[in-house]
């Protein structure tokens, strides 16, 4: 990204990247917010000291997505409910793909939904696994996917709604027996699925919604579509 800056803190348009993912989440009807922070965290918490009902969970160590969602077990206990969780580096996330995920869970009292999105080319992201029937049976990575498997157009993009309690108690059964040696919460909906919990995948996630920030391109790419978005306003 050419900066020592936290990756959420790049600007599109003039704008940190993680305050559009938070615009969305409010707008999705989402009340608290946990931020999970981490390099330069005292950064974030300065720029997003003006933002109402936000909390922070501090990540130490970077031991993988699960173990993020980990680090927030103190501001989530007691609560039950859904839990929304998103990647930050993603400011095209919208409203009402969010609302769209959080309407499937309310109705069928799910443990997890997953926010799909039908993607023209899905190389390098995790597919989605169905049945025969169409339930969803599992995510498989790019490098551990058959040669069938990598031809799946449907891909994870790492938006997630959660039941609370599920959430907490599968969290203990991440482990990092893998390449990276981290906990990932990918693994999560198939642990769930084995407890024999209901979870689902939504396939409500629109192509704009697959445009996440990693480079300096990533990102000439995202201010496009946010003065496209702007623009049809």
């Amino acid at each position: 990204m050419k900066t020592d800056l936290p990756k959420v803190l790049c600007t599109a348009n003039g704008k940190p990247l993680v305050r559009y993912v938070i615009e969305s989440l409010r707008e999705a009807g989402v009340g608290k917010i946990v931020a999970v922070v981490g390099y330069r965290s005292e950064l974030v918490r300065s720029e997003l000291a003006d933002v109402g009902r936000i909390e922070f969970a501090e990540q130490k160590e970077r031991l993988g997505t699960g173990h993020a969602v980990m680090m927030c077990r103190d501001a989530l206990a007691g609560y039950r409910g859904p839990v929304v969780v998103v990647a930050g580096d993603s400011p095209m996330l919208q409203a009402t793909s969010i609302q769209a995920l959080l309407k499937e869970f309310q109705a069928g009292k799910c443990a997890c939904v997953l926010g799909t999105l039908i993607h023209d080319n899905p190389e390098g992201l995790g597919r989605i696994v169905r049945d025969g029937k169409g339930n969803f049976t599992g995510i498989v990575e790019q490098k551990d996917a058959t040669d069938e498997q990598r031809q799946i157009s449907e891909v994870n993009m790492s938006t997630y709604v959660f039941d609370a309690a599920h959430m907490l108690q599968g969290l203990d059964q991440l482990s990092t027996n893998n390449n990276q040696r981290e906990y990932y919460i990918t693994d999560l909906p198939a642990i769930m699925l084995k407890q024999g919990l209901d979870v689902r995948a939504l396939p409500v996630l629109k192509p704009v919604e697959a445009l996440s920030v990693n480079t300096v391109d990533h990102l000439r790419a995202v201010e496009l579509e946010l003065q496209k978005l702007q623009g049809n306003r």
